[in-house]
């Protein structure tokens, strides 16, 4: 008969388990989706914007294709922070911690990267709540827009867009007559091309924007609970030193007694 010397079933799967950083891994998640949102609905919407102020209003902004650039950057960057604060979680969390920060080195060196991370973190925070302020004040001028391309009259082509009241956000070379959008062409170009679809951009860019700020949220708590851990977890290296110190000297004392 053949035995076999086989491990606790589920033994190995319960130690991947509890290595796992559950909590910054569904704010990796949130990060990533929201970026990839994020990035996706600006770089569609001011794409949509360009072509809307060159039909409409004869307007060429060549800073917004640099804005479009940085959304790229943003999104590369957001990434690999996102990949970046999960390996530490990693590293942090069930047996890999005992592993990893069981020199003094290495533990100073893992409090370091949290609260370095945690301030990167809390910056990174305080920025996309001043994106989602923003995006906010956009969308609302967008929904009004949208509004006034859903009335009836403009819809007939009975009644004129105007935007003369919105003058301050022209620059100053758009004369107020071209601010009256009247001929059918154009009104299409501004309302079904233009407003319509970039509202729908703006608006899934903002829900994303706040799916990015809970992210860092989660991603603060992760990093400070992280760094409790290996602060705690050097206190618990230095009294099972003093244990193991004790019982050799307990042995030592037995021995000589006897």
């Amino acid at each position: 008969m053949l035995l076999l010397n086989l491990n606790p079933p589920g033994g190995c799967c319960k130690s991947c388990v509890t290595r796992i950083p559950y909590a910054t891994l569904i704010a990796t998640v949130m990060c990533l989706i929201g970026v990839g949102v994020f990035c996706g609905t600006m770089f569609r919407g001011t794409s949509l914007a360009i072509i809307m102020l060159d039909q409409v209003f004869h307007l060429r902004l060549p800073w917004i294709e640099a804005v479009q650039i940085i959304f790229v950057v943003i999104g590369a960057s957001m990434a690999a922070l996102g990949l970046m604060i999960l390996f530490v979680g990693f590293l942090a969390t069930g047996a890999t911690r005992h592993k990893v920060y069981r020199a003094w080195g290495s533990r100073v060196g893992g409090r370091i990267s949290c609260a370095v991370f945690m301030a990167i973190s809390y910056v990174l925070n305080i920025a996309w709540i001043l994106i989602l302020c923003f995006l906010s004040i956009v969308t609302f001028v967008f929904t009004v827009f949208w509004n006034m391309c859903a009335n009836t009259n403009v819809q007939t082509h009975r009644d004129c867009i105007d935007l003369t009241q919105f003058y301050f956000m022209f620059p100053d070379g758009v004369k107020q007559e071209d601010m009256k959008i009247c001929e059918p062409a154009k009104v299409k170009a501004f309302c079904k091309d233009g407003v319509e679809k970039c509202e729908i951009m703006f608006i899934l860019a903002t829900v994303s924007c706040l799916l990015i700020i809970l992210s860092f949220v989660h991603y603060l708590m992760c990093l400070a609970a992280n760094y409790a851990h290996i602060r705690d977890h050097e206190k618990f290296q230095e009294l099972q030193e003093m244990q193991n110190l004790t019982e050799m000297e307990y042995s030592a004392a037995s021995k000589d007694r006897f």
